[in-house]
């Protein structure tokens, strides 16, 4: 893990590939405050790297960028989806790549700031999908096996994919069985790839204390709910049939499903909120540090993170020209 290097310390070598800055950490961190900064000091643009931020409607539960800050600065992927439609790392993958080149051809920065690993790494690393059509039977095979079946078809017909699932992650789960009976296992495919980014990216990381990561996450949730998040909800979300949109799964909403059916009271909905989100913010540093090659930096150096992403781009201003 790297803390607070300036990149013109470093000699980095001559690169062709497009340079992107992308600010990561976990949520609660002001990653789209730095984000605007630098689009402002850096002619550059902001791609949302949130897998929650495309939904229309869905505001306040997403953190999303006001329209003040909009305003700020130009960016990309946001309110790009209805709520009422799936979304997934593919159409990220491919809207991502698209947002980059046109950035570029404008002779801008991209820069992609959001905390959802997954959809950042698939958008900057060699990853591929494929077009398969899927087998509506199979499919249906799969969904009535309990999470323990799939962990246990996995174990025998692709156990190297388990070390990357969480056994909770049903659709993953789910996703990587339907692979292993397609003739090219989950670990095949990925073992195919190099695992290396296609773009000359310069990841910065903001981290705090756990303690002050809390706190901000508390503080945030309690916004939300002065924000009228509860309003947002109801308005999106009072069909039962909704529940089972992918909008819905994020955190900030599914935790309502309790409160509609009146298992829970608006009170244990917040602390379940903060709760989810705590966890979330120790798997997103977890899966950064783990992930990728993230330059970190406090939340009170954020003006070394500053000139860092100067120094990145000044090096590689030629191919802005």
């Amino acid at each position: 893990m790297r803390d607070q290097i300036k990149l013109e310390d470093s000699n980095p070598a001559k690169t062709s590939k497009v340079p992107v800055i992308a600010i990561v950490g976990p949520t609660g961190t002001g990653k789209t405050r730095l984000a605007i900064e630098l689009a402002q000091k850096l002619n550059g643009e902001i791609i949302s790297g949130d897998s929650m931020q495309v939904y229309r409607k869905m505001d306040i539960g997403t953190a999303k960028a006001t329209p003040q800050e909009q305003k700020a600065a130009v960016h990309h992927l946001i309110d790009i989806q209805e709520y009422d439609q799936p979304y997934n790392v593919k159409i990220f993958q491919e809207k991502c790549r698209q947002s980059i080149d046109d950035i570029v051809s404008r002779n801008k920065v991209p820069i992609i700031c959001g905390g959802t690993g997954l959809y950042i790494k698939a958008a900057l690393y060699d990853y591929e999908f494929t077009d398969e059509q899927e087998d509506p039977e199979l499919k249906t095979r799969f969904e009535s096996l309990t999470n323990e079946a799939l962990v246990s078809f996995l174990k025998n017909n692709d156990p190297q994919s388990l070390e990357k699932i969480h056994p909770n992650n049903r659709k993953r789960l789910i996703r990587a069985c339907m692979m292993a009976c397609s003739g090219e296992k989950k670990t095949e495919r990925e073992n195919k790839q190099n695992h290396e980014p296609i773009y000359d990216v310069f990841f910065i990381g903001l981290k705090a204390d756990k303690k002050i990561v809390d706190e901000r996450i508390e503080k945030r949730v309690d916004l939300m709910f002065e924000q009228g998040l509860v309003r947002e909800v109801e308005n999106l979300f009072s069909d039962p049939e909704s529940w089972e949109f992918t909008s819905f799964q994020g955190i900030g909403y599914k935790e309502f499903k309790d409160w509609f059916t009146k298992e829970k009271t608006l009170e244990e909905i917040r602390q379940a909120i903060i709760v989810h989100s705590r966890q979330y913010a120790k798997r997103q540093m977890t899966w950064f540090r783990n992930q990728m090659n993230v330059y970190w930096y406090d939340l009170n150096s954020l003006d070394q993170a500053i000139v860092a992403a100067g120094d990145f781009i000044h090096q590689r201003r030629d191919l802005f020209e």
